[in-house]
């Protein structure tokens, strides 16, 4: 039997994905130990994870045998069942956030639900039972409607934009639990991040503006452009009101529409969010970092912008899978560039990394990350 022994905390990651791969870099120089939770040895945390255990996130047995020796527990994605989340904290281990907040960002009606009673702004919503239902809903708020799965949807998946009730029916074919919402016109999308600690210290990075191509976010404008400071302020509210009024403990992404009317929520994510990657250079503490803090109950850190402007760009996989041959190009180009990839398997469409740039000109620095992005995905210039 091993000898060893920690030196600092330990956290535990349920999953093994893209944001715990970036939680390593963080980690060691806090001084903190990383344990994941992976479905198989080759996912993206588990390549540069010493500590990886393999397991199913769905199955008690395993999450009790991670569980132990860990000072905190938390989360890559959302899908814990939500009564092993309340068994591990009730077995006595620091699971951040609880059952009790993150219900909130696996099931979108209780979501709508709270935050309605709560005051925060969102759009008409009703729970479904079948396409029947849908009609009605749209007699009140009018076409298109929007259909979304009650657990489970992510990156534009599990959403529906319904113009009539033959495509709500089509929608419905899915099997999955649906509820409605109206149709939001919004301006723009803007995303919040906060972070809150268990006893209570919250802080806010500044509004971003996210830029969704087919459901997936591609670019992220750090801070958001022309956006007034009253808006900012309103938005950065609103997030650490909902931070606080669920119990959030870590990270809180809250995902909104700006509308001619104001700030619409859209939706909610509890840990690391792509709308905060910009962080790891543009921030004086990343994301990743902050979460860990969090989570420990640490002093959080300062999220004041280390530049003007800050751009980051999704790489989404295309046709041709070898991205690195491609490295002396773009870094020869732009030695300011900074590239993250996550260690997975190129297919079209997924996201396999991002690209981020600095500088005090939007338009100048959004064509560097632009560059990067398109060239290392495809090989041909903007």
């Amino acid at each position: 039997m091993s000898s060893y022994r920690p030196i600092g905390p330990v956290v535990g990651i349920v999953g093994a994905g893209q944001l715990a791969r970036m939680s390593q870099q963080p980690a060691i120089a806090l001084g903190v130990e990383l344990r994941v939770l992976a479905g198989a040895p080759d996912e993206s945390a588990a390549r540069v994870i010493v500590d990886t255990r393999i397991g199913d996130y769905r199955d008690l047995g395993d999450l009790r045998d991670f569980a132990q020796g860990c000072d905190a527990i938390t989360f890559d994605h959302e899908h814990v069942p939500t009564e092993h989340i309340r068994a591990l904290a009730g077995a006595g281990h620091s699971v951040h956030p609880g059952a009790d907040a993150l219900v909130h960002a696996q099931d979108k009606a209780v979501m709508r639900e709270r935050l309605t009673a709560i005051g925060v702004p969102c759009p008409a919503w009703s729970r479904l039972s079948s396409a029947a239902d849908v009609p009605g809903f749209a007699e009140e708020h009018g076409w298109p409607v929007v259909l979304k799965a009650v657990r489970g949807g992510y990156d534009g998946r599990g959403v529906w934009v319904c113009e009539d009730t033959a495509q709500a029916e089509e929608a419905f074919a899915s099997g999955a639990e649906l509820m409605a919402e109206a149709f939001v016109p919004f301006e723009r999308e803007l995303a919040v991040l906060v972070a809150r600690s268990p006893h209570g210290q919250g802080v806010s990075y500044p509004v971003v503006e996210t830029v969704q191509r087919d459901g997936i976010c591609v670019e992220v404008l750090a801070p958001a452009p022309g956006l007034d400071r009253e808006d900012a302020a309103a938005a950065q509210h609103i997030g650490l009101k909902i931070a606080h009024e669920l119990g959030v403990t870590g990270l809180l992404a809250v995902e909104m529409f700006q509308t001619a009317r104001g700030l619409v929520v859209n939706e909610l994510a509890m840990r690391p969010h792509n709308s905060g990657h910009w962080t790891i250079e543009g921030s004086r503490t990343s994301q990743f970092e902050q979460h860990l803090r969090a989570v420990l109950d640490l002093p959080l850190g300062s999220p004041t912008m280390t530049a003007q402007v800050v751009v980051m760009a999704n790489l989404l996989g295309g046709d041709d899978p070898d991205l690195f041959k491609r490295y002396e190009h773009v870094l020869a180009h732009d030695p300011g560039i900074k590239l993250h990839f996550y260690g997975k398997q190129v297919r079209p469409g997924r996201k396999i990394g991002h690209v981020t740039a600095l500088g005090s000109n939007l338009d100048e620095v959004r064509a560097r990350a632009r560059h990067a992005a398109v060239y290392l995905m495809t090989g041909e210039y903007t």
